[in-house]
């Protein structure tokens, strides 16, 4: 009985001992919990780049579409290519290596509110639309552009990038990011493509 006595007083000594340790527990703590910060820090970072490169692509489709619905008239061949190159350098620092873009204008019928293309070029590897066919594209011509530009034209603008993960952790294989824009022209006339002139619907 006396050595189960002094076993439970020594058990109730170390217990008591125990509770009042403080050694190691910020480390044990911060063992637990650095997994979870870590993903959570190496995630902000991934997706930060990825809404980074989406907002630039979203931009890149914006100002050439938006540089060519300006003009009056007629675009020429080299302005366009200009604006492709100036436009291509938004994506900077990082490479340019895919990054393609394509410039249609389309005729809206004012009866059947059909989308007619009217002329269409493409840079760095894109995919220019077929003259005097239906406009069809990854995104669906929105219907308030539609029904205020019946019997007339709208200027649409696309630019596709493959994004390559910052990391690879989280998003394991490269993906393709795509914008389109569609603007009404300035000055509410069709705009033609390197030429002065051109037929009207």
């Amino acid at each position: 009985m006396r050595v189960l006595g002094r076993l439970a007083q020594s058990l109730k000594a170390w217990s008591a001992r125990l509770a009042l340790a403080q050694e190691a527990v910020a480390a044990v703590e911060f063992a637990l919990i650095m997994p979870l910060m870590l993903t959570l820090y190496l995630g902000s970072l991934e997706l930060s780049q990825l809404i980074t490169v989406d907002q630039r692509v979203t931009n890149i489709a914006g100002t050439v579409g938006d540089l060519v619905s300006r003009k009056n008239g007629w675009v020429a061949a080299a302005d366009l290519t200009d604006y492709f190159a100036a436009a291509t350098a938004i994506i900077s620092p990082l490479s340019t290596t895919g990054l393609t873009q394509v410039v249609t204008e389309y005729y809206i019928d004012p009866t059947t509110s059909t989308a007619k293309v009217k002329w269409s070029q493409s840079y760095n590897g894109g995919t220019a639309k077929v003259a005097n066919t239906v406009y069809t594209a990854n995104t669906i011509v929105p219907a308030s552009m539609t029904s205020i530009s019946k019997g007339s034209y709208v200027i649409a603008s696309e630019a596709t990038y493959p994004y390559v993960p910052l990391l690879g952790l989280f998003f394991k294989t490269s993906f393709t990011l795509y914008h389109q824009n569609f603007y009404a022209p300035r000055y509410a006339a069709i705009i033609c493509y390197n030429v002065a002139t051109c037929p009207t619907p």
